[in-house]
């Protein structure tokens, strides 16, 4: 039997673990210089003017919707083809989920879709850049005018529009779980370019607290505080902020290689009917292939996943549309969105990461041809 071939593997080495071993011995291993040294890094990487590193993208769109005040009797309108923690937190906040459907080709949220869903009472936007490719912003931007736009780009870093990184002229949210483009094992961060919202979430981010731990313990320090709103606890560790600042080095690297994986996938794959491969936006953009993701046309999708697994290779499913969600449908009714709906139904994630093998991604391509065939 051959290897198991897992849809996702984080690309660790000995940088990353002698980072970890350097923050260890430093005798400092929770919220510190380093966290400190990954947000302007990654704020340099971005373009953004500030960012805050965070326990989750989870948590970064919780208290953005806080910082926003957005509550009950609020809207907020995203694609149901997105992970369910972002709905999860709107629901949450008291607002109403508004979804917008999606193109067939890319899974990207029409902006026209975004349009029809604008009412009086919307009070953000949240567009996903889907499997590492941007949606349209100039075209969500124009029609959102006031509305504030937050990017969910826990797909996306290392994804370009128009020659900018997404996340770079609005708010964007970023995740670092394991299956992502770059990880600390977890975590997240939080760009943007309003002070105002941006320290909001500092503050909101650990307790309320105006300084940061590593402030009030270190050498010379003053251990008072005062607290002037009540907040979370949702900080990064500077052991997580070592391996960020190693994975991020290396995000070049890594994202050619996914390139390089998607292509011999588009090589090898074309030319199957009943199988349709991931469609591609238009307008300029750099795609950072965080997954690959694919729509089976001419069989069962179970009985296609159940196939793969005969085969010994992962998959995943991104994801179950939103609005069909058992919770979603009680609180809120149901949305009829017929080309998510059709997609939904259809697609599923091949293995791609960055320390794949030639050989492996070969035995993907055989095996979904031998399947479909």
């Amino acid at each position: 039997m051959n290897d198991f071939i897992p849809m996702s593997r984080p690309w660790i080495d000995r940088e990353e673990i002698d980072a970890v071993t350097e923050v260890l011995e430093s005798g400092w291993i929770t919220t510190g210089a380093k966290c400190v040294e990954f947000e302007k890094e990654f704020a340099a990487y971005t373009g953004a003017h500030r960012a805050i590193t965070l326990s989750s993208g989870t948590a970064g769109m919780h208290l953005l919707l806080k910082a926003l005040s957005i509550g009950k009797g609020d809207e907020v309108i995203t694609p149901s083809m997105t992970f369910a923690s972002t709905i999860n937190q709107i629901a949450l906040s008291g607002a109403r989920p508004v979804f917008a459907d999606v193109d067939y080709e890319t899974l990207l949220v029409k902006p026209a879709e975004i349009e029809r869903c604008i009412t009086k009472h919307t009070r953000a936007i949240i567009p996903v850049h889907y499997a590492g490719a941007p949606a349209d912003l100039d075209s969500i931007l124009e029609i959102a005018g006031d509305i504030p736009v937050i990017e969910d780009s826990a797909h996306a870093i290392g994804t370009f529009y128009k020659g900018c990184h997404v996340g770079r002229n609005n708010i964007g949210i970023y995740s670092f779980h394991p299956i992502k483009n770059i990880t600390t094992g977890e975590g997240g961060m939080l760009t943007g370019n309003d002070d105002t919202l941006m320290n909001t979430v500092q503050l909101l981010k650990f307790h309320g607290i105006e300084r940061d731990a590593w402030k009030r313990y270190g050498k010379a320090s003053d251990p008072t505080y005062d607290i002037a709103v009540p907040g979370y606890k949702y900080n990064l560790t500077d052991i997580q902020a070592g391996i960020g600042i190693v994975q991020l080095k290396k995000i070049h690297v890594i994202n050619s290689r996914r390139t390089e994986i998607a292509m011999e996938y588009f090589s090898g794959l074309s030319d199957i009917d009943g199988f349709d491969l991931p469609g591609s936006p238009s307008y300029e953009h750099t795609h950072s292939w965080h997954l690959f993701v694919v729509k089976v046309n001419s069989m069962e999708r179970k009985d296609f996943m159940e196939a793969l697994a005969e085969h010994n290779i992962g998959y995943g499913l991104h994801f179950p549309a939103c609005h069909t969600l058992r919770f979603v449908k009680q609180l809120f009714g149901e949305t009829r969105l017929p080309v998510t709906e059709e997609a939904s139904g259809k697609i599923l994630s091949l293995p791609l990461y960055p320390g794949m093998e030639k050989d492996q991604v070969h035995r993907v391509i055989e095996a979904v041809r031998g399947i479909l065939r």
